[in-house]
C-alpha cells in the first residue's frame, strides 16, 4: 500500500523531500498539529530550527531555537541566516514556525516571503479556531496563507460524530469526555501544489504512534442505513428493501447496456428484442419500440 503515489507523495512531504518551500498546517481545538509536527520530525533527520511565539520552551528535537514573541522580521531573518552558517550542509533544514496566529492580519504575506529561503523548508501551524479582527478590503489571513503556501495540511479527528453538537461544545471548551479529538491517529487532508498550478488533493487516516499511513475511505453504509431509516413508516406500503432484493437489483441488465459493447454501434439507442408473448399492434405508433 505504500507504494501508492498519493502515500508516497505524503511520505516525501513528510521527510523534506518534495519541493515545498511553505508548507502550512492548519489545526483546530479538536486536533492539534502537535502530533503531525512530530511527524515531521520523526520522517526528517536533518537539523530542524523552532521559531517559537507560543512556548519559551525547546523542544529536545530543535538544533536552533528562537523566541519571536517579541523579535522583528529582521532579527528573525538573520537567526535564520546564522543558524544556516552554523548547519554546515547542502541539505535544506527543516524550519517549524508553532504559530502564525500572533502575528497582525496585514503581515503575514510579508512574514512568510521573509524567511522563505532555497536552502529552508517553512512549516508553519496557524490555528483555525482563533478569532481575528477582519479587514475591510483585505482577505482573512487563513485564505491568505492557504493561497500562498505550496502545501497544506489540515488534520481533524477521525471520528467527529456530530459535527454541528462538537463545533458547539468546542466554542463554548466543553469537550466531550472520552472523545477521540486531539488523538495520535487522525484524518489528514493534503492540498499539494504543482509548479503548472494543478493542485492535488487526497485524505489519509495518519498513526503517529506507529508511524503508518493509509489512505482515507469514507464510510457509506451509515448514508444507506439513513436512506432506510426515511423510507419507513411513510405508507403503509413496504417501501425498505433486504439484501436478496438488493443482490436482485444490482443484477438487473437493462436493455440500454448492449448499446455500450461495440463502441456505441447504435448510437446510444434502447436495444430491445421482442419475446413471443408481447402483445404488438403494428398499426399503433405509440408502441413503436425503436
Amino acid at each position: 500500500m505504500t507504494s501508492h503515489p498519493s502515500l508516497v507523495l505524503l511520505n516525501r512531504h513528510l521527510g523534506i523531500k518534495e519541493s515545498s518551500p511553505f508548507t502550512l498546517i492548519v489545526d483546530s481545538l479538536s486536533q492539534s498539529a502537535h502530533a503531525l509536527l512530530q511527524e515531521f520530525v520523526h520522517r526528517y533527520t536533518g537539523a530542524v530550527t523552532y521559531l517559537s511565539f507560543e512556548t519559551t520552551v525547546k523542544p529536545e528535537y530543535a538544533t536552533s531555537y528562537m523566541d519571536c514573541s517579541r523579535a522583528n522580521l529582521k532579527e528573525i531573518q538573520e537567526f535564520l541566516q546564522s543558524a544556516a552558517v552554523q548547519k554546515n550542509s547542502s541539505s535544506k533544514s527543516l524550519v517549524i514556525v508553532d504559530s502564525l496566529n500572533y502575528l497582525e492580519a496585514e503581515s503575514h504575506a510579508s512574514f512568510i516571503s521573509g524567511i522563505v529561503q532555497p536552502s529552508l523548508s517553512i512549516v508553519a501551524c496557524y490555528h483555525a479556531n482563533v478569532p481575528v479582527a477582519q479587514v475591510s478590503g483585505y482577505p482573512s489571513p487563513l485564505k491568505l496563507l492557504s493561497f500562498i503556501a505550496s502545501s497544506i495540511f489540515e488534520v481533524e479527528p477521525l471520528d467527529k460524530g456530530d459535527v454541528e453538537e462538537l463545533e458547539n461544545r468546542i466554542s463554548r471548551f466543553s469537550f466531550p469526555p472520552n472523545s477521540a479529538l486531539n488523538s495520535e491517529k487522525f484524518k489528514l487532508h493534503l492540498t499539494s501544489r504543482r509548479k503548472s498550478g494543478k493542485s492535488l488533493t487526497n485524505s489519509f487516516v495518519v498513526d503517529t504512534k506507529t508511524h503508518t499511513y493509509e489512505i482515507f475511505k469514507p464510510d457509506t453504509s451509515d448514508d444507506v442505513q439513513e436512506d432506510e431509516e426515511l423510507l419507513k413508516d411513510l405508507t403503509t406500503f413496504n417501501l425498505t428493501t433486504n439484501s436478496k432484493q438488493k443482490l436482485a437489483r444490482e443484477q438487473v441488465e437493462l436493455p440500454f447496456m448492449e448499446a455500450q459493447t461495440e463502441l456505441g454501434k447504435f448510437g446510444g439507442a434502447i436495444v430491445y428484442e421482442f419475446e413471443k408473448d408481447d402483445d404488438y399492434d403494428e398499426e399503433d405508433p405509440y408502441e413503436d419500440p425503436f
